[in-house]
């Protein structure tokens, strides 16, 4: 059809929905937060704008981040896409999209709205700049609808992001830098008192714990107030009769076992949407009642774009979940978790009504993996603390958490389980849990494949895939490239982790895939960790074409085997120098897990510190952050870290 066409439609149908007036959509997130709000039923909470706010307001009770971390999540809340089929899953990583996908309010702005951002991007690919001055009329600190660049009656679509409930202020910061800059906006009467905390089962009851934990509330009672500073504007301006606000946060809450982690405590947020009464009909329930169905930061594009009349682009990958064209609930929505900064993951999870399902392909890591920016935060360092005290009486819980390793698959129920520290995958089921259980592994297979998940290519491959055909990841999966990776195969072989026999395992490391034999060793790794005879028929495995295989052979060689770990530990050390940071990061990390017994590479760590500590860019950061860590770690000196604001 003619674009004008299109558009000409578009128009009229905007007319017919909502007259001549447009509403106005204010999107309001906090960073870093689950749904510990009074309106959630947290007693704890001290919440009252937003309390009020959700009085006028849908609430719904099962909206999900797409990932427990920021950048990854953005990166799919941007484009309407699910970040591993752009090869965007990995945090904070910088590798192309197609220029056929757009920001959302690119749309918006075509349509004639005027779309701010305030302040936060962190989109997490090559494309971002592209991707800001399409979408943004203006994008800043200061970036708000009443900027003058807006004409006089032109809708708005504006975010607003709440920085005070970030990781940042709730853990990592000394505690004296946030009572100077956070607790001291608070009266007397709104400080937490830390005896007063429910301390949840994953975390030793210690006095610290404690502290902390009264410190996060605090933080969420200043965002409160942030969050009822734009409010009051939007009535200052007499806008509110005529703007759709949003509230929900980036992400669960930046504590421990919550950030970072595929389980309701990460993954979980709130969502308040507030229809002023001229829009009542486009709401899913009246004001102050709850909405359960399943909704993804995926979804929310798509749903604000046909909330407005404006057709949804074809590659956009989330359901309508607002408004005339919202098809009906679906059964389950998906969450991923790959690398978070310099620490290397990978696990998805199914999250239906009643369940979640979680599968891990590195079940050989702990789920609290040493994390240079995470483990600043004292409480973090308390949990660590006591389990190494207390390895042998950790509760279930604190051991799923903070224990040396995970299970490959995770399964709970929620109506029993809403904490989800019962994993019925290793326990006895019930026939019904048994049938849902396999449920949730079929729509596991299914979304996966659908959404084309790159995710299960390790790093390295995935960039090579890049660099040889010249084109993005997701152009290359669909086929606009000579060569692209078999993912069902690769996916049929990580399946294998957890699961497959040694003769099944064996038979992968033979395969010309390189990403193939990749999980072939992952899997005999974590099958048989301490097997010196299995290391002696994968010696070879140590000279693979593949640079992700030989540094994986080369770090499980050097953390067993006595015979081989000088050799091994030269493998390694080759890659430290490597052209390619996420080469070099992954060589960097092994060392650092390896410790003590990676010694030899000491003087080549601490180069690679000193050239990485001070240059800027995310992938010198999380070198520094790993090689740091070690040197550490080997009682050398090294500059501390801190993130505290600037002075």
């Amino acid at each position: 059809m003619n674009p004008l066409r299109v558009l000409a439609l578009v128009l009229l149908f905007s007319q017919v929905a909502f007259g001549e007036e447009k509403p106005n959509i204010l999107w309001i997130t906090a960073e870093d937060m689950s749904p510990t709000l009074g309106a959630y039923g947290d007693t704890y909470a001290t919440t009252p704008r937003l309390d009020a706010f959700a009085k006028e307001s849908v609430r719904y009770t099962n909206a999900y981040a797409a990932a427990p971390v920021c950048s990854p999540s953005r990166a799919t809340l941007i484009t309407g896409m699910w970040a591993p089929s752009l090869g965007t899953s990995q945090m904070r990583s910088a590798y192309p999209i197609p220029f056929s996908v757009k920001g959302f309010p690119t749309y918006l702005r075509e349509a004639g709205y005027f779309t701010t951002n305030n302040e936060k991007t962190d989109y997490n690919t090559a494309d971002e700049a592209r991707l800001i001055k399409e979408s943004w009329d203006e994008s800043s600190g200061t970036a708000h609808w009443r900027s003058e660049s807006r004409k006089e009656g032109q809708p708005f679509f504006a975010v607003f992001n709440q920085m005070v409930s970030h990781q940042s202020r709730t853990m990592v910061w000394p505690y004296p830098v946030f009572k100077e800059n956070v607790q001291s906006r608070l009266s007397a009467e709104e400080i937490h008192d830390p005896a007063k905390v429910v301390v949840p089962p994953y975390y030793p009851d210690t006095e610290l714990v404690r502290r902390e934990m009264a410190r996060f509330y605090d933080c969420v009672t200043v965002m409160d107030s942030e969050v009822g500073r734009v409010l009051a504007q939007l009535e200052e301006d007499g806008l509110a009769e005529n703007t759709i606000v949003f509230f929900y946060s980036d992400h669960g809450s930046g504590m421990p076992r919550h950030k970072r982690l595929l389980h309701d405590s990460g993954m979980k947020v709130p969502l308040l949407i507030r229809f002023p009464e001229k829009y009542k009909h486009l709401a899913p329930a009246a004001a102050g009642e709850t909405v359960d169905r399943l909704v993804s930061f995926v979804d929310f594009g798509p749903t604000v774009l046909s909330l407005l009349g404006l057709p949804v682009p074809e590659n956009m990958q989330g359901e309508v979940f607002l408004g005339p064209d919202a098809p009906p609930e679906p059964e389950y929505v998906y969450g991923f978790r790959d690398r978070v900064d310099e620490v290397f993951d990978f696990s998805r999870s199914v999250r239906s009504d009643g369940y979640l399902y979680i599968r891990n392909y590195l079940p050989h890591y702990s789920w609290a993996q040493r994390s240079v920016y995470s483990d600043l935060g004292e409480i973090q360092q308390e949990i660590a603390r006591y389990a190494a005290a207390n390895a042998a009486t950790l509760t279930p819980p604190q051991l799923a958490y903070a224990g040396p390793t995970r299970p490959a698959e995770e399964f709970y129920d929620i109506a029993a389980d809403p904490q989800n520290l019962v994993n019925l995958a290793t326990t006895e089921r019930t026939p019904a849990q048994e049938a849902a259980l396999e449920a949730h592994r079929a729509a596991f297979v299914k979304k996966r494949t659908e959404i084309l998940d790159l995710g299960v290519l390790p790093e390295s491959i995935m960039a090579d895939y890049i660099l040889e055909e010249m084109r993005p990841i997701r152009e290359i999966t669909t086929g606009q490239s000579d060569h692209r990776p078999d993912l069902e195969a690769i996916w049929a072989a990580a399946d294998l982790v957890g699961k497959g026999s040694r003769e099944e395992l064996l038979e992968l490391v033979e395969n010309g895939d390189d990403a193939i034999r990749y999980w072939g060793l992952i899997g005999l790794r974590h099958a048989y960790p301490a097997d010196e005879g299995l290391l002696e028929e994968l010696y070879d495995s140590m000279d693979d074409v593949s640079v992700a295989v030989r540094l994986e052979m080369a770090a499980w060689m050097a953390e067993v085997s006595e015979k081989h770990r000088e050799e091994a530990i030269q493998i390694i050390g080759r890659e430290l120098n490597s052209e390619n940071w996420w080469t070099a990061l992954q060589a960097c990390r092994a060392v650092e897990l390896l410790g003590a017994k990676a010694q030899a590479l000491l003087p080549v760590m601490e180069t690679l510190y000193l050239q990485n500590r001070q240059l800027s860019g995310e992938d010198s950061l999380f070198i520094a952050f790993s090689s740091g860590a070690f040197l550490k770690a080997m009682g050398m000196p090294t500059e501390p870290w801190d993130f505290s604001p600037k002075r």
